[in-house]
């Protein structure tokens, strides 16, 4: 750590201090160890708010910056700046990207291939078996996946990815030695083996509401597509949908029921021109990736019980869901669901309403 590194850190335990702010600083000091020493005249002069100013002062007098150094060692913890190498690419890309990251685990130049998964807390079964399966296809394919550490979506969306062998990164509201909600932090330890927890928040942070949404801004500023699985007409999920348009990036969404209130910020989100995501598949498509990533076999998708049982009865022929409902003497509600996801497998397709059948040349074995 080199000792300008110490003052960029400084500064990032100063509440309100964001990218706009460094970069008057740095424009008006040429340095930030500068600015640390600076007087509350000049502060002000190269830009800061009475208040600003103020807070700058004050942790000036608490905050030992030679401590800095040892506390980040001895938590595990490591930070990247705009000027190190290491930097996220695409997160680069945005306006006012955050001066600072810091992380626990590891960030690579794989994870410049990387999606965002974000959706509801209060996720349905449908919106657990589309997440898992989107996330799994994703990681399958060493595309990295982005969420949040949240309950729901986000939780599944990490754990999924973990299972496939792949990489995850999870972007927090707090320090990242402040792991939120507290029964993820079983899982923040295992996406840090395969990937790194994530925050622009100093050691210490703890989970605050206004921190979500700067938040909900690294997450798809780290991504080339941003993915919403169920979302409620306020959903923070939409927060980061309208960042992720606001970069210039890709924004998907599930369709799902018009009665289901875990579906009414999706569908609007279809509805304002967000790419229906019906198979995972249409996601690398339409992002032009196929030069890199290794394409899935289709003997590499593990197929349940049912789904054997369902192909079984399709054959080669199209049925309606009513004719495949009494053949495989499933419940309606399971059959839809497990119909739904196996589109999304891409190993049945819909013709028309209510009727399925089997992708061309596809074997069960």
């Amino acid at each position: 750590m080199n000792n300008e590194d110490l003052y960029w850190l400084a500064f990032s335990f100063v509440r309100g201090i964001g990218a706009v702010r460094f970069r008057k600083l740095l424009h008006f000091f040429g340095d930030l160890s500068r600015a640390w020493t600076a007087d509350k005249a000049e502060l002000i002069t190269a830009g800061l708010t009475d208040k600003a100013a103020d807070l700058v002062l004050e942790t000036r007098k608490v905050l030992d910056v030679k401590k800095i150094q040892t506390e980040l060692s001895n938590k595990g913890i490591q930070y990247l700046t705009w000027n190190s190498h290491g930097y996220p690419k695409y997160l680069q890309e945005i306006s006012q990207p955050p001066p600072i990251l810091y992380y626990k685990g590891t960030i690579t130049t794989a994870d410049d291939l990387a999606i965002a998964i974000v959706g509801t807390r209060n996720v349905t079964k449908y919106g657990k078996q589309i997440t898992k399966d989107t996330a799994a296809y994703l990681a399958g394919n060493g595309i990295t996946v982005v969420s949040g550490l949240a309950r729901g979506v986000d939780g599944i969306a990490h754990r999924a990815a973990l299972e496939t062998g792949g990489r995850t990164l999870a972007v927090l509201g707090s320090g990242v030695d402040v792991i939120y909600p507290p029964e993820h932090r079983q899982l923040a330890n295992e996406i840090m083996k395969s990937g790194a927890i994530i925050s622009d928040y100093p050691p210490g942070t703890k989970p605050d509401g206004i921190n979500f949404p700067p938040r909900n801004r690294i997450i798809s500023g780290l991504s080339r597509g941003t993915v919403v699985i169920e979302a409620g007409e306020r959903s923070g999920a939409l927060i980061t949908a309208k960042f992720a348009l606001e970069q210039g990036r890709d924004v998907y969404a599930v369709p799902g029921s018009v009665l289901s209130q875990m579906s009414k910020g999706t569908n609007n989100l279809i509805a304002e021109g967000a790419t229906p995501m019906t198979n995972p598949a249409i996601i690398t498509e339409a992002m032009n990736l196929k030069g890199e990533i290794d394409r899935p076999k289709r003997e590499r998708i593990v197929l349940t019980s049912n789904e054997v049982n369902i192909l079984r009865v399709l054959g080669s022929e199209t049925m309606h869901i009513d004719e495949i409902c009494a053949k495989t003497s499933m419940e309606i509600e399971k059959l839809t669901a497990d119909l739904t996801m196996m589109e999304l497998k891409g190993i049945i397709e819909r013709d028309g309403g209510m009727e399925y059948r089997r992708v061309q040349n596809w074997d069960i074995g």
